[in-house]
């Protein structure tokens, strides 16, 4: 019998050592691999994870088309705080700045000057709350400390929101010595109301988070109502207290399906807005962009400036080295969709959430009686958000589980304080889930609760982490 040497081309692929030897995972190995044994290996092990184009409990981008993978593939290598090597794409971010900010009716735009919009790119939204959240700090200590030196550092600011935020408010809180003030939801209610947030703010308040598109249900919170009853309370002798838009979500969903709704910086109360591209910006992660009304609302204390060719470059950041491709990719889609094409997405969208909700609406049990209760049906953003009717012999954590099996990702969860007790399934509809994806999610979903209908489960899974 010939000797055939394991590096042969005529060697089986799966006969060398990396198939018949355990690969240390949690020291560097003692011997180096080919490249496309390397590649073998880790594509095989990534199989075991669930397909992203079925995780219906993320809001983060999982197709694009081939066109911007190729850019943002040639582009992994750009380092986007080298403005000075790579300025095409130091000017291709802030274009992409710019187009946020005239999406959200910011102030600071003219057309004779590219930079004039206020605002930066970011690692996702989580950057952009940090930013957005500090520069509302540093105003504060501006007010407090006008005429009484330092009077602010005897005081302890605090941040008013809904329990419903994501934790990323938590961590800023947390991380910058800020009092969270949490306004609690109720069964039927998960969102803020203008009267929670005056009954909660006061002279060290330095701001109010309201919500376009909550995590929870993706429902929107009362923008307007609530900028409305600050501007009363300033108004009428109280504080003057500004608001922030968490849009990270809705904010690239509500200006094309919605435009009729104002929330933006229409309101003179609205100082800053966060946006997730890599959400219904349609873009991988990460990606977003935090835009404030003008560069009055972004103290000065907190902008380093970086001058490239011959130019003043304002940046104000948490994270420093960050790949180029994430911006190329979000100025792809802003020259290849524009505002038709974002308009025919977020309609698709919406039209297979609403479908899908009123499928669910429709489910009934062995009894003829409606199954799901549906909380939130994809018409503010497509996010489909919806509860077992009482009596019901099983939990939202069983389906969840079982649906698994079919390969769909369903997050179930609990709702946030003061409805701890509301449990929950949500599906998030995104670019590239389909009508006929959403038909077969209807179908596969049919068959999990006739599999439980037909035995005694009582409830056998636990409660699932929730998913952001």
């Amino acid at each position: 019998m010939p000797n055939v040497s394991r590096h042969s081309s005529l060697t089986p692929a799966y006969t060398g050592r990396m198939s018949t030897s355990p690969i240390p995972a949690l020291r560097l190995p003692d011997e180096s691999l080919d490249p496309e044994n390397a590649y073998r290996f880790i594509h095989d092990e990534l199989m075991l994870d669930g397909s992203s184009r079925l995780n219906l409990a993320t809001f983060v981008t999982t197709w694009m088309d081939p066109e911007a993978g190729q850019l943002m593939s040639e582009t992994f290598d750009k380092n986007m705080i080298d403005k000075d090597e790579y300025p095409v794409t130091a000017a291709i971010e802030q274009r992409c700045v710019c187009m946020v900010a005239d999406l959200f009716h910011a102030e600071d735009l003219r057309d004779d000057d590219p930079a004039s919009a206020t605002g930066v790119s970011t690692v996702g939204s989580s950057e952009a709350v940090m930013l957005a959240g500090l520069a509302m700090k540093w105003r504060w200590r501006e007010r407090a400390g006008s005429g009484k030196g330092q009077d602010w550092k005897n005081r302890t600011p605090n941040l008013v929101m809904g329990s419903n935020v994501q934790v990323v408010w938590e961590k800023f809180c947390r991380y910058f010595d800020v009092e969270a003030r949490y306004l609690p939801m109720e069964e039927g209610r998960y969102v803020i109301t203008p009267d929670q947030v005056l009954d909660a703010v006061d002279e060290n308040t330095i701001g109010v988070v309201a919500i376009l598109g909550t995590t929870f249900t993706g429902e929107l919170e009362p923008v307007g109502g609530i900028c409305a009853a600050l501007d009363k309370l300033a108004a009428d002798g109280g504080c003057d207290v500004p608001v922030h838009v968490d849009a990270a979500s809705g904010g690239f969903v509500v200006p094309f399906l919605h435009p009729d709704v104002v929330w933006d910086f229409r309101l003179p109360r609205v100082v800053s807005i966060n946006v997730s591209g890599h959400k219904y910006g349609l873009t991988y992660p990460g990606i977003g962009f935090v835009v404030w009304r003008n560069a009055e609302h972004l103290p000065e204390d907190l902008v380093f400036r970086v001058n490239y060719l011959g130019g003043d470059m304002p940046t104000f950041t948490l994270n420093f080295s960050r790949p180029g491709n994430q911006v190329v990719g979000q100025y792809y889609n802003f020259l290849r969709l524009g505002r038709d094409g974002y308009l025919q997405v977020m309609r698709c969208l919406s039209e297979n959430a609403q479908w899908l909700a009123h499928e669910l609406a429709g489910m009934t049990g062995p009894d003829r009686k409606p199954v799901f209760e549906v909380i939130s049906d994809g018409s503010a953003i497509p996010v489909v958000a919806f509860k077992l009717v009482d009596g019901v012999k099983y939990t939202v954590f069983d389906i969840s589980a079982l649906l698994r099996g079919f390969g769909w990702q369903v997050p179930a969860y609990t709702m946030p304080d003061d409805a701890a007790d509301i449990a929950v399934l949500r599906i998030v509809v995104r670019e590239g889930f389909s009508a006929n994806l959403a038909r077969a999610l209807r179908d596969d979903l049919v068959k999990v609760l006739d599999k439980l209908d037909a035995i005694d489960v009582g409830g056998f899974a636990d409660e699932a982490h929730f998913a952001h």
